[in-house]
């Protein structure tokens, strides 16, 4: 070691700010960076509030034995779809505890549904998130559908460990000022 100092790591304290990520399409403030490139929860106080709807699915699929026994109501564990379905009830209330830069928004509405698809053994889980505020309930709804999801795997998971929670992802939403948006 020569003992000369070394320079600091891009976006240290004694080193410049990391640069901020360019974003096309996105207003400025509406961004989770501050100035200096640091996360930041977004201001959204100056905003209405709106009706608010979006809508998220996901898939569970399981091997032929588990899923037989999930749909006759077999699993040592009980009634997989109704607990799923307060999980994911569960999940959505809570998502701002769980998702750092999301608000904590009073829901409305939550409604999560799992259905059997038993050409492709999977449970097609959907949830239904609604308010009126300021900000969107996106977030709450795939959070809601990942709880669902994960539950779904809990009480089948001592039948089949492969269990495959897959295709995650927001069908649509309504509300705000970017308007709907429907997964094509």
């Amino acid at each position: 070691m020569s003992g000369e100092e070394q320079p600091p790591p891009s976006g240290s304290a004694r080193g410049k700010a990391p640069r901020r990520p360019r974003a096309t399409g996105i207003r400025k403030g509406e961004l989770h960076l501050d100035s200096r490139g640091r996360a930041r929860m977004v201001d959204v106080g100056g905003k209405p509030s709106t009706r608010r709807v979006a809508v998220a699915s996901g898939r569970v699929r399981m091997g032929r034995a588990a899923f037989d026994a999930l749909a006759g109501g077999r699993l040592s564990k009980g009634d997989a779809l109704a607990v799923a379905r307060l999980a994911g009830i569960l999940a959505a209330k809570r998502t701002a505890e769980i998702v750092p830069l999301a608000h904590a928004i009073g829901l409305e509405s939550v409604v999560v549904e799992c259905r059997l698809d038993a050409k492709s053994r999977e449970v097609v889980v959907t949830a239904t998130v609604s308010t009126s505020a300021r900000t969107g309930v996106e977030m709450e709804a795939l959070t809601g559908v990942a709880g669902a999801c994960l539950a779904l795997y809990d009480m089948a998971k001592a039948l089949d460990r492969a269990i495959e929670i897959r295709e995650i992802v927001l069908l649509e939403k309504t509300g705000g000022r970017s308007g709907p948006y429907r997964r094509g």
